[in-house]
């Protein structure tokens, strides 16, 4: 297979996926959809997060490894959800267009899965660019329904939490948004330990993010009809 064959396979299989659960989200903010090239903005800053989280958790790796640890895991996991809030802040929640409880989720939701989008273009390169043409095509597959789903859910928490504040005090903002993140960081690192330790058992941890996704749903319905009021 070429090069450039290889490369436009691995986009395609990281980003359809991804654009494809964006559309998705999308659809639960239908009232006050948000501007278009925020989106954009904001699914390709979520992907630029890729190219700073990489290198860094080569050193965590080359520093901590060779075997994967809770320590390696749990800094993986705050590396990539803080880059993950830095990147939504930059591209859109730091904006006039964030002007509603809602917003934080959704920005939070497309900065995810811009970053799934070309987290997962690279792991597939890299096993096409070995020849394995149909482990590519399984683990395209399982991530399209694990890490990708994992990443929405750990940044959507943090949107929530940004979202449930969105009336009260900056002191209250603040703290609500440190308890976001760092739920997020122990979900990422308890899907990441539990992935490797259960090997064949991974559905059950897969049927555990289903769950949270379907949480996640009925959390959207909530965060709507929050107000100034209530």
């Amino acid at each position: 297979m070429s090069s450039t064959l290889t490369v436009f396979l691995s986009l395609m299989g990281g980003v359809l996926p991804a654009l494809l659960w964006l559309w998705f989200w999308l659809r639960e903010d239908k009232k006050r959809p948000e501007p278009k090239r925020r989106i954009v903005t904001a699914f390709v800053f979520g992907m630029l997060a890729v190219v700073l989280v990489l290198p860094i958790e080569q050193f965590v790796f080359k520093l901590l490894g060779p075997n994967l640890n809770i320590e390696i895991l749990s800094l993986w996991a705050i590396t990539e959800e803080v880059l993950k809030f830095l990147a939504a802040y930059f591209a859109a929640i730091r904006s006039r267009d964030a002007d509603e409880p809602i917003d934080f989720v959704i920005y939070m939701v497309t900065v995810a899965l811009g970053f799934s989008a070309l987290e997962n273009s690279l792991f597939l390169a890299k096993l096409m660019g070995d020849g394995l043409i149909s482990q590519s095509i399984i683990s395209g597959n399982m991530r399209f329904l694990g890490a990708t789903l994992l990443h929405t859910i750990t940044s959507a928490t943090v949107g929530i939490f940004m979202a449930m504040s969105f009336y009260r005090s900056q002191k209250n903002k603040k703290l609500s948004l440190g308890a976001g993140i760092m739920f997020a960081i122990i979900l990422h690192t308890i899907f990441n330990f539990f992935i490797i330790s259960l090997g064949i058992r991974v559905f059950f941890v897969f049927g555990a993010v289903w769950l949270f996704i379907i949480a996640l749903i009925l959390l959207f319905e909530k965060i709507k009809t929050i107000d100034p009021k209530n």
